[in-house]
């Protein structure tokens, strides 16, 4: 199995007990979007996490973690994380949880865009 397709797999895991969760091919990633919004996305050499804005300078502290900039920008609450830095169960799992506990959060209160 490709090194994309197994972290895709590992994650398309962490999330199987989500009802109604939905990929789609983005930037080169598997973006899986849950209650209808980016959650995290995988490719071979990261996850991307979208995760609180309020909790992202303490997530940069983390090995493997910078954040997402397209087009020169920086998007603060959107981290990547290095495929090294979640090689194990526990190691993915704490990155899925951080980007679903935000998720629930938007889609409770319904603001952020997808």
């Amino acid at each position: 199995m490709a090194h994309d397709d197994e972290l895709s797999s590992r994650v398309r895991a962490a999330l199987a007990h989500l009802p109604n969760v939905e990929e789609k091919k983005m930037f080169g990633s598997t973006a899986f979007m849950v209650r209808g919004k980016i959650c995290i996305s995988a490719r071979a050499e990261r996850i991307m996490c979208r995760i609180d804005p309020a909790l992202h300078d303490v997530a940069l502290k983390r090995k493997g973690c910078r954040t997402v900039v397209m087009k020169g920008r920086q998007y603060r609450g959107y981290v990547y994380v290095e495929a090294e830095s979640v090689r194990t169960k526990h190691a993915l799992k704490y990155w899925v949880d951080l980007a679903l506990n935000y998720n629930k959060a938007i889609a409770s209160t319904n603001k952020g865009n997808p």
